[in-house]
């Protein structure tokens, strides 16, 4: 096998590796999982009361 035919399989492998990963992603399956995942930086923090590290406070 001389490396144009191994390059060939490399990259059609890749291709379907590629159009796996977008079939994963866009299945109805995993929307709950995504949708939970977008709201993450939207959901508010309680700030820790037990560390006073975290105000800045050096001793």
């Amino acid at each position: 096998m001389d490396s144009g035919t191994a390059s060939g399989v490399m990259t059609g492998i890749l291709i379907l590796v590629f159009i796996g990963i977008v079939i994963w992603a866009y299945s109805g399956r995993r929307r709950r999982d995504f949708e939970e995942a977008a709201r993450i930086p939207l959901e508010d923090e309680t700030p820790s009361t037990d560390n006073d590290d975290s105000k800045g406070n050096t001793q």
